[in-house]
């Protein structure tokens, strides 16, 4: 990076634009698009710009070099992948329509790669065949590709999307814990220098499988992840990763159950005015169509069910709403009025609010009819418990019981401690120290690279435009020249003198551009430092302006230039 050539912005491939991009709902695809650092190529699909570019390579070297700090090794894997791996440990049909699959002239089946766990146990094992070639951690920083359903605010959840994605092996789970631990630790390290905000939470596994997994969360209106965070204690999570311990409560002394007349109440919201109760006293039961068989989720009817969290724990089977033919076809269900007791054919789930003992109003099964003290575990049996509400502000913190807050994220990081999932399905064993086959543990750790850049325009821009921190920005210092020959040719005299001691130099020598309009763009983009060429130029005064505080000073060029470099 040092005496990097001044870049002129009178040569600059980027044009500044006034106006929000008409498609933009973020602040970082606004900013972004406008500042000129990246440009819509397709739904879900980015350009770089070069000023762009240079805040991307900012945050790779970043990563690049807290992950060879722990002893990494980076390779670059193909991104155009066969079909066989992925169908040996089901990704092929468990990442759904989110593959992208494409057939070569022969009709062979390939993929495009969303992550590489199958190829690196591969080539693993293609390498190493002795206990004595482990622990190895490799990784590359590599385009990686999903087929999203909706592609939207801009970069933070598109198509293709540049990221550093990391696997450990080892010979033992003792090694595995070392690994992750290492992985933890370095992305702390990686998160703090790109200067974002973050929190360390507990997550699911996903299509990734294994066991232990943590996101990394860079906390932001613009996120899509909502987690909880408790004021009391050290617990944060994300909210599908929070689970309640299944507490039992005494139900003896509650009534038998009774049928009781409804009319026109098949809402929580009608049963409940109707009988004058809250809508916690009553029980909701939602049905979905797991790979086509009907399931039965119960919950508390003042809580809505997480169709995510359903999802993951029914993957990699397909969920989908029952319909009006669905109902149809079974007589035994009866829309707005179903209850778990008496259900046939019927698999049901409840979270485990819905405890053993726990006394309810229910549909009963028949139209314009409830029941009353239907009891959890005496009326009805609970297949499985689940974990299934949407988590609400204020719900109690599983560790401590103070009530949660929530917050939107973007994800930057996740990892996880995989096992022997990958290991398993591929066959990756080496020779141990007694001369027999060990099987593999492994990790996957993952960073949004550039995730991370729109993260970063997210939490550090202002009214003004973006305000890079410094180790990423895509200058040092963006000289100003505001007009006049004498303040350009100063401009330019200076930024060859701060390049010479070291900086990074973006230079506003555009001719024919009002200074308003260059103090505009340059708040825009971001720089750090300002230096202005203005009206003492002729004097060799300049005006040095800290973007992200707005203070402002004149100094002689060589203070200015020795402040700059110190």
């Amino acid at each position: 990076m040092a005496n990097a050539p001044v870049q002129r912005m009178s040569q600059l491939m980027a044009k500044t634009l006034r106006d929000d991009p008409a498609d933009a709902e973020v602040l970082s695809h606004k900013l972004l698009v406008r500042a000129g650092y990246v440009r819509r190529t397709a739904a879900g699909i980015w350009s770089w710009l070069p000023l762009g570019k240079k805040v991307l390579a900012n945050v790779e070297r970043i990563v690049r070099e807290e992950m060879d700090a722990i002893g990494a090794q980076e390779v670059s894997l193909p991104a155009l992948l066969p079909r066989e791996p992925y169908e040996a440990t089901g990704r092929w049909d468990e990442y759904g329509q989110e593959l992208f699959r494409l057939n070569d002239r022969k009709g062979g089946d390939y993929l495009l790669g969303p992550t590489h766990e199958e190829i690196f146990t591969l080539l693993v094992k293609d390498q190493c065949s002795s206990y004595k070639d482990l622990p190895v951690i490799l990784y590359q920083i590599q385009t990686k590709f999903r087929d999203e359903a909706r592609p939207r605010a801009g970069i933070l959840r598109g198509r293709e999307f540049l990221m550093k994605d990391s696997y450990s092996f080892d010979t033992e789970d003792e090694g595995l814990a070392q690994s992750y631990a290492l992985h933890r630790e370095a992305y702390r390290r990686v998160f703090e220098r790109l200067g974002l905000d973050y929190r360390i939470v507990a997550a699911t596994a996903g299509a990734m499988g294994g066991s232990k997994s943590e996101e990394f969360l860079a906390p932001a209106e613009a996120g899509e992840d909502t987690f909880a965070d408790c004021p009391n204690c050290d617990f944060a999570a994300n909210t599908e990763a929070i689970s309640y311990e299944l507490q039992p409560v005494d139900g003896s002394a509650v009534p038998a159950a009774e049928e009781i007349p409804t009319p026109d109440t098949p809402t929580i919201e009608t049963l409940a005015a109707s009988l004058g109760v809250p809508a916690s006293a009553t029980l909701k039961n939602l049905l979905v169509k797991v790979d086509g068989e009907i399931i039965a989720v119960g919950v508390p009817g003042d809580r809505e069910v997480d169709l995510g969290k359903v999802e993951e724990h029914f993957a990699p089977a397909s969920v989908e709403m029952v319909t009006e033919a669905d109902f149809a076809e079974r007589a035994d269900l009866v829309r707005g009025y179903v209850g778990p007791q008496g259900l046939e054919k019927v698999t049901y789930i409840a979270d485990p609010r819905v405890a053993p003992g726990t006394a309810w109003i229910t549909g009963a099964n028949k139209e314009g009819m409830h029941a009353k003290n239907v009891v959890a575990g005496r009326d009805f049996e609970v297949d499985r418990y689940v974990d299934v509400v949407v988590v609400q502000e204020g719900d109690p913190c599983p560790k401590c019981g103070t009530g949660l807050k929530l917050d939107r994220a973007i994800e930057i990081g996740h990892i996880f401690q995989l096992g022997r999932k990958y290991a398993d399905a591929l066959k990756l064993d080496v020779l141990g120290q007694n001369g027999k086959p060990v099987r593999v543990t492994m990790g996957s750790y993952g960073i949004g690279v550039s995730r991370a850049v729109a993260a970063l325009a997210e939490q550090s821009a202002d009214d003004k435009g973006l305000c890079w921190p410094a180790e990423v920005a895509p200058a040092d210092v963006h000289v100003v020249a505001a007009g006049k020959a004498v303040q350009t040719e100063l401009a330019l005299e200076v930024s060859e003198q701060l390049r010479a001691a070291g900086l990074r130099v973006l230079v506003d020598d555009r001719a024919g551009v009002s200074p308003g309009v260059k103090f505009t763009d340059a708040e825009l983009i971001g720089v750090p430092k300002i230096l202005v060429a203005g009206r003492r130029s002729a004097e060799g005064v300049l005006e040095l302006k800290d973007r992200r505080t707005g203070e402002r000073e004149e100094l002689p060029v060589a203070e200015a230039i020795a402040r700059l470099s110190a």
